[in-house]
């Protein structure tokens, strides 16, 4: 035997038993609030903000440069056509659907938004999320259920562009968006 396989095998011998994953059940929150209610809240505490439409969103109205990846939505900036992402510099709104909303932390599941030119979410001054109320949950356990994660680009978008240094200061809009607006649709 190889002094490799050896090493191997008695490592395998000290592995520990597995055991039963603990019920966590005990542990979940109270979910007697309405979703909608409580997702709507969770978007402005994290610095977001809930419209009817954009058409009521000041951003969005002065905005000259709009790329809308929502359905029935229409924007100006024709993102297929843009070759460098670079070229997104000065979009001033960027309007993406969610997959789902999440009403613990106002999180919204966005997934394959722009394709190569992504970037778009993360380059906009200002930017709109559309999700169904159908498909608001109340907590991260929910939403990890309902998603399918697959090979492509996804992410959990949380309010616009935020941090805060060791004094506590938070800035909003530091490094990508400086607003965010989410619109629920029945």
């Amino acid at each position: 035997m190889a002094a490799r396989d050896e090493i191997l095998n008695r490592l395998r011998a000290a592995s520990p038993k597995a055991v039963a994953l603990p019920d966590l059940s005990r542990f979940a929150p109270p979910r007697a609030h309405d979703v909608r209610e409580r997702f709507g809240k969770s978007v402005v505490e994290v610095g977001g903000r809930v419209a009817n439409g954009f058409d009521e969103v000041p951003e969005f109205a002065g905005a000259r440069k709009i790329v809308s990846l929502a359905p029935g939505i229409a924007g100006n900036v024709d993102l297929a056509a843009v070759r460098d992402p670079h070229d997104l510099h000065d979009v001033d709104f960027c309007i993406v659907p969610a997959a789902l909303g999440v009403a613990e932390n106002g999180a919204c599941w966005i997934e394959d938004h722009g394709g190569a030119n992504r970037a778009v979410c993360y380059l906009a001054q200002h930017i709109g999320i559309v999700v169904s109320a159908a498909s608001l949950v109340h907590d991260m356990h929910e939403a990890y259920e309902r998603i399918a994660l697959k090979p492509g680009f996804a992410m959990f978008l949380s309010g616009p562009s935020k941090t805060a240094d060791i004094e506590q200061s938070l800035v909003i809009g530091a490094h990508g968006p400086r607003s965010c607006t989410v619109v629920i649709t029945p």
